[in-house]
């Protein structure tokens, strides 16, 4: 937040009144400069008193100190309120795959939980949910959600702790599915994406999922056979049996080419589960070499125009 400067008045008017410091004050330099200049205007500087005057000590009234007290626990919800920056809600519609860095950051600005990135409307038969991994910039997102999208589609991203374990929110997320289907009674079939961290969460609906609704699993460059201690610190395991009604499609980079797992001995996302599908990505992908964050786009090409 970028406002033109505004210098609110310190001490007290000529009258001996106390100015009133208006609430839409304008300041240059952020939202926690600004807090900063109402707090002067009310206090002082170092080493000035209430009055505007530099003084070494000067005994305040108790009135004072619980005015200070009070203003100073307002003045520290507003800088909490300054710690995120607004951001337009990252609707589908309006994310840019051009601008893919800057939609991004619209998409890992939202809260923790599913969010619904468009209005379902009479003609929604299918859920389409993505699920980002460790450290996403969100940016990795857009194309693939856009290409997924279709007309019949409702289309949602879901935000989550990935420095927790991923057991709880994968609990979360299959609640908030459920809660969905219940608005959407015609959805026909739900197509869950997980990429990196995100596609271990997801793995754990292959096994847990009860609705009656069929579901695609997607797992993304998924170290589904768990890494950094994933199994002694979560109680992680992969997936043992897949629950009726789930496809489960494992998505795999070359590991030599994939920057989140190449330093390894051994790729983590080679894991046989009964029942899955597995598919290796080409090396390149538009010119590009084929790595961690590419790939979602790849498998979203894919799904649109299987080359089966």
């Amino acid at each position: 937040m970028r406002l033109r400067e505004y210098n609110p008045p310190r001490g007290r008017t000529p009258d001996g009144r106390t100015p009133v410091v208006p609430l839409r004050y304008q300041c240059q330099g952020g939202c926690r400069v600004c807090v900063a200049h109402v707090w002067f205007s009310l206090f002082g500087r170092p080493g000035e008193d209430m009055k505007g005057r530099h003084s070494g000590a000067r005994i305040r009234k108790p009135v004072e100190y619980l005015v200070a007290a009070l203003l100073t626990a307002i003045a520290l919800v507003l800088v909490a309120s300054c710690s995120a920056e607004e951001l337009p809600y990252p609707w589908l519609s309006d994310l840019n795959a051009s601008d893919a860095k800057a939609s991004g950051r619209r998409l890992m600005s939202l809260d923790e939980g599913l969010h619904l990135l468009e209005q379902p409307d009479d003609m929604t038969q299918a859920i389409l949910v993505g699920v980002h991994g460790h450290g996403s910039e969100g940016y990795e997102w857009v194309y693939p959600l856009k290409t997924l999208d279709t007309e019949q589609t409702a289309t949602y991203f879901f935000r989550w702790d990935y420095n927790a374990c991923p057991g709880p929110s994968a609990d979360a997320l299959l609640r908030a599915v459920g809660g969905e289907l219940e608005k959407l009674p015609d959805v026909q079939r739900v197509r869950i994406v997980g990429h990196s961290y995100g596609g271990v969460l997801v793995s754990h609906l292959v096994s847990d999922w009860q609705s009656a609704t069929p579901v695609e699993i997607h797992t993304v460059a998924a170290p589904l056979a768990g890494m950094g201690g994933m199994g002694q610190r979560c109680g992680y395991a992969p997936p043992e049996r897949i629950a009726g009604g789930v496809t489960f499609q494992q998505w795999r980079t070359q590991h030599h080419l994939d920057g989140a797992f190449k330093g390894l001995d051994t790729d983590p996302q080679i894991v046989e589960i009964a029942g899955s599908k597995s598919t290796e990505l080409p090396d390149t992908y538009r010119t590009h070499r084929l790595g961690h964050n590419w790939s979602i786009s790849w498998v979203a090409d894919e799904i649109v125009n299987p080359a089966d």
